[in-house]
């Protein structure tokens, strides 16, 4: 897998929509601790370039990740969806679990 900028690692809905997101950004060379990211946030970083992917962190591994699935911005400005699938209606990370 090519280069990640963020690994989602735990999703919470609300009506549907993705709420908030726990997960980790890259730093440089190594990544943060976990941060909470806002839907809103998590667009703009992802509208600003930044790839996100699903994952987990290694137990006792610092930097290093069980990576799942690519996240992926579809839709116009009104209707935006974030998904791990090619095609979707709605949000949906695959395999991350609620908090």
């Amino acid at each position: 897998m090519t280069k990640f900028d963020g690994v989602i690692e735990a999703v919470r809905y609300k009506g549907g929509k993705i709420d908030v997101v726990r997960a980790y950004e890259r730093r440089g060379a190594t990544f943060s601790d976990l941060v909470l990211l806002s839907r809103k946030m998590l667009i703009e970083r992802i509208q600003g370039g930044k790839r996100f992917v699903t994952g987990q962190r290694r137990e006792f591994m610092a930097s290093t990740f069980e990576i799942g699935k690519s996240v992926n911005l579809l839709g116009t400005d009104g209707t935006r969806i974030i998904t791990t699938h090619d095609q979707s209606e709605r949000d949906e990370l695959e395999n991350v679990p609620a908090f």
